[in-house]
């Protein structure tokens, strides 16, 4: 009987396809009310309007009231009038008046009935506001809204006059303070963090956008495709929606639906009760042309095509289309593991190895909007990023999640709760909030998991709700994560400049989470501005040195994490910066090497316990000199590029402590008959032939392979030997014991945690490891530390595995008189006992190379062809680059040629630098200028940049940027090597 039921079902499917097929699918006539283009919105404070009803009068007079940015905020407006000093300059934003604008304000436009809006149904569209808002039409409240993802659809049917223009008021609401977790949710960086400053006003506005649309007296509700795949040959959907009836009467519809591509139609009939709403849902159980055979797969970014479908939903009353709307979609699978207690993602089953960046917001103002998405999604997509984490939910425009879509960027997505162990003062309102965001965002194939709270856990009840809201309404296809740094994961940070050896030391320190690799959401480093980016916000009397205003655009206290002092001793290692000129250049290459090593020393461990790591970040919202890849202007730094070259799909890297040459592939294929080859250059560019080495490799996928170690000189010389020491306690013997050169000899210490022993130098040394032999009395927690004074000690290792037996711990070089084992924990009842103690001198030149000298990678495929390309420089003294400002300049030969197509210009360059050189040309920085005004021509995607030259090498370089950005002028490169721009 059932199978008569089906076919009959399957029948009246088809004949209702073929009586319906003719009807013509208008869209809902969507318009926009949005103060970009004609509308003109007004803004004042709550407080100036003595009379509010006298506003809903059309012609009111709002001449002293401040032209507003719709969607935008209250105080970008103010700004945006030339009423506020440019928030970006200098301390201005600093200065402001807080009070002015951390306060209600009323929104005022006036708006005319589209003469074409013939349908039964007049709606008028919120998508947000933040935080709170109450809505009028021409003096009659229509609602208010509370979160700024609660949208508000009016029905203003018989409230819009079709003969006059209307009188839209809006009064926005500041957000309830503290924003984190009480005022939750809202944009809780506005209060101000170590990157961004306090936002008069706190980002509250009318934040998203406002449009009419006319309907029939049906309409569709929160369509959601749902996708399956049972194999990757075959993906079934399903398609739910409400169709919600706007009248006192009962009414029939039909639901169309028109998948491309494929052309694939589907239709329903639905009943629908007086003002009331029913669930239609159409699967392959009823619809056998759902299950689609051979689809074309969304995948993430170096994994495949990240390949869209657009299904196009019509609603028909009669022979009248009563509602129209387009849902584009992906067909995936998304699973998920914690072998190991590290969380991996595959998509379509397959591994994928997360390469990412957090966003902290789109824009500090939340002046981000539209196609301004498009250029920072690519950009990451352009860098090999595979992720972006939406952090604490801060970005919260629906164009952010289609560029991610349309580029291949999954979503770590999270929901507006911070650490804090209190709860937002209206739990309905969060929650309420948290479905619509599931419900507005969910057919979006790019989000992977869905995070609750960042770096702590909801307080009870947000994380059973949370986890209930994303069963029900997005199906629990995608992993939810309480905390964006624990329960299968490895905490966050360190986020300040770092020594490339520290990303591949077990293990990079964090905070919070299991230890090891694993999967890292937020691990950054200052990231310093090129000059040209610096100048646009820091006045030029305090360009130089270091000050206070710096400090404003956190590069200091403010932002205390970034390490500031560290970055600067990192930049002065290439030689001590001269002026800011100087400073930002030599900055380019610490930004190059520490934002490659981050991610290379993650890939280093690919089959061990890593699965992927996100740097803190990756995008810009704040002219700053910390945490970002691309600045606030799109220049691109030295830190995009470095991540971009580290991020390849199929990539060949170094690593710098043991001197591995590996492969890494994280594509979802294997790779065979690979060829990898080193080589290395003096400062001279003359090849040291004694340290090449080549061999053929084949890289499995989500894997690295060694191929070979570099024979570069490593020092074992034991500095300690011999030299006094010193111990809290002793029971067995003297001290000394540990470095006499007997190994049949030992220090014990008294039954206590906290104990210790160190060694004297005699003078200060650079080190870079100890040597440990434990008897079974061993620590299970300890840490090495240096000093120069035996009374200030410094962390150079830490561990909670402490075994039994002899260990070689090495960390980055140090330069220290004394060195001390403390510990911590005891692994056994006894104290500790330890019968060698070994210091290991760092800083060994190998032979034959120059202070400075150049490693340079090759990954050719069995026909030669090129695959990957590296390039590193590395000193004899390894924190020492200052021979590189002895390199003499070279003249380095250009051609190029520029084709416009389609709205953009695009640039092909050869640079060369010749074989009669007398140098290798290092950190080549290449800039497209405008003619006409001199300055770099931002944003331009350029495909490498501070890269280096060997001599009789040659690059191609790939430019491209919209030709709007060009005017009236004609674009030129300008092509500088390091060489020639040294400070002498």
């Amino acid at each position: 009987m059932l199978k008569n039921y089906i076919a009959n079902f399957k029948f009246i499917a088809t004949l209702l396809l073929t009586c319906i097929g003719s009807i013509s699918f208008a869209q809902s006539n969507i318009v926009s009310l949005s103060s970009t283009g004609k509308q003109v919105w007004k803004v004042t404070p709550q407080a100036d309007v003595v009379n509010p009803a006298e506003m809903n009068q059309p012609n009111y007079n709002t001449q002293n009231w401040v032209a507003a940015v719709v969607p935008g905020t209250v105080f970008a407006s103010y700004v945006a009038a030339g009423l506020e000093k440019d928030p970006n300059y200098a301390d201005n934003i600093y200065k402001v008046d807080r009070t002015k604008y951390n306060r209600s304000f009323w929104y005022r436009t006036e708006f005319n009935i589209p003469v074409n809006y013939t349908k039964k149904k007049i709606w008028l569209n919120f998508k947000g506001v933040n935080r709170k808002a109450d809505i009028y039409l021409n003096g009659i409240k229509l609602g208010t809204l509370d979160g700024f993802m609660q949208r508000g659809n009016f029905d203003i049917t018989d409230i819009a006059s079709r003969k006059q223009k209307n009188v839209l008021t809006v009064l926005v609401f500041i957000p309830k303070q503290p924003l984190a977790n009480i005022g939750s949710p809202n944009y809780v960086s506005s209060a101000g963090w170590d990157w961004m400053p306090y936002v008069p006003g706190l980002n509250s506005g009318i934040t998203d956008k406002v449009y009419l649309t006319n309907t029939g007296d049906l309409t569709i509700q929160d369509p959601w495709i749902q996708t399956k795949l049972p194999t990757n040959a075959r993906a079934d959907l399903s398609v739910a929606l409400e169709v919600k009836n706007n009248t006192t009467a009962g009414q029939q519809g039909y639901i169309k639906g028109v998948i491309n591509p494929g052309n694939i139609e589907f239709s329903q009939k639905v009943f629908v009760d007086a003002n009331g709403s029913t669930t239609v849902k159409m699967d392959k159980r009823y619809f056998s042309q759902l299950m689609i055979h051979s689809p074309k797969l969304w995948w993430p970014n170096g994994y495949g095509d990240p390949n869209l479908y657009d299904c196009k939903l019509s609603l028909t009353v009669g022979d009248q289309v009563s509602d129209v709307q387009h849902i584009k979609f992906g067909i995936k699978r998304y699973s998920y593991d914690t072998v190991g207690h590290v969380l991996h993602v595959a998509i379509n089953g397959t591994p994928v190895f997360i390469k990412g960046g957090a966003w902290g917001m789109s824009e500090y103002l939340l002046r981000c909007r539209g196609d301004e998405y498009d250029t920072k999604i690519k950009l990451h997509r352009e860098m090999n990023f595979n992720m972006i984490r939406n952090w604490i939910g801060s970005t919260t425009d629906e164009e952010f999640y289609d560029a991610c879509d349309k580029y291949g960027i999954m979503v770590w997505d999270e929901f507006w709760l911070n650490a804090n162990p209190n709860l937002p003062a209206d739990l309905n309102a969060f929650n309420s909030n948290a479905i619509e965001k599931i419900k507005r965002f969910r057919n979006h194939p790019a989000i992977a998991v869905w995070c609750a709270d960042n770096e702590g856990w909801p307080e009870p009840p947000l994380s059973g709700w949370l986890k209930e809201d994303l069963t029900t309404f997005d199906g629990g296809d995608r992993w939810y994560q309480p905390n964006s740094h624990a329960e299968n994961l490895t905490g966050s940070g360190p986020w300040d400049n770092r020594d490339p050896r520290f990303y591949f030391t077990a293990y990079p320190t964090a905070t919070g989470g299991n230890k090891g690799w694993g999967l890292r959401t937020e691990l950054g480093t200052a990231v310093f501005t090129n000059f040209e980016s610096f100048k646009r916000f820091i006045p030029k009397d305090k360009w130089w040195p270091r000050n206070e205003m710096w400090n404003q655009h956190f590069f200091g206290p403010l932002a205390f994490n970034a390490g500031p002092d560290n970055y600067d001793a990192s930049v002065n290692a290439y030689g001590t910066a001269k002026d800011i000129e100087d400073y930002c250049r030599k900055a380019q290459f610490v930004n190059v090497e520490a934002n490659k090593a981050m991610f290379e020393g993650w890939q280093d461990h690919i089959g061990e316990d890593a699965s992927g790591i996100m740097t803190w970040m990756s995008q810009s919202a704040y002219p700053s000199m910390v945490w970002q890849t691309y600045d606030y202007y799109y220049d691109l730094t030295g830190a995009y590029y470095g991540a971009k070259k580290a991020c390849e799909p199929l990539h060949i890297q170094w690593n710098p402590v043991d001197n591995a040459i590996k492969v890494i592939n994280t594509t979802h294929a294997d790779a065979g008959e690979l060829t990898a080859t080193a080589e290395i250059y003096n400062l001279d560019g003359k090849l040291v032939n004694h340290y090449s080495d080549s061999k053929t490799i084949d890289a499995p996928s989500n894997s690295a392979t060694e191929c070979f170690k570099l024979k570069l000189s490593e020092s074992k010389l034991n500095l300690a030997l011999n030299k006094p020491v010193f111990a809290s306690s002793s029971t067995n013997g003297d001290p000394s014991a540990v470095n006499d050169g007997n190994n049949g000899t030992r220090w014990a210490s008294r039954s206590n945690d906290d104990e210790w022993i160190y060694v004297d130098l005699g003078k200060e040394e650079v080190i870079n490891g100890v040597g440990l032999n434990w008897e079974d009395a061993y620590p299970k927690t300890f840490k090495v530390q240096v000093s120069n004074d035996a009374k200030r000690w410094n962390d150079v290792y830490v561990t909670n595995e402490g075994r039994p037996g002899e260990q070689q711990i090495s960390f980055v070089e140090n330069t220290a008189r004394y060195v001390r084992v403390q510990g911590v924990e005891r692994g056994t009842y006894w104290g500790y006992s330890l019968w060698n103690f070994e210091v290991y001198q760092g800083d060994v030149a190998s032979e034959g190379l120059s202070a400075v000298h150049f490693i340079k990678l090759k990954l050719t495929d069995k026909a030669g062809k090129l695959v990957s390309d590296n390039f590193y420089w590395r000193g004899n003294k390894r924190k020492d680059y200052s021979a590189l400002s002895t390199l003499p300049k070279v003249d380095l030969k250009v051609s190029s040629k520029t084709v416009k197509s389609d709205g953009k210009y695009y640039i092909t360059a050869q640079i060369t630098n010749p074989s009669s050189s007398v140098a290798v040309a290092f950190g080549v920085r290449v800039q497209t200028i405008n003619s006409a005004t001199g300055e770099q021509i931002l944003p331009a995607i350029t495909s490498d940049n501070y890269f280096s030259l060997l001599k009789g090498e040659t690059k191609t370089i790939k430019i491209e940027f919209n030709a709007d950005a060009l005017g009236k002028g004609t674009a030129s490169l300008k092509v500088e090597p390091y060489n020639n721009m040294i400070v002498k």
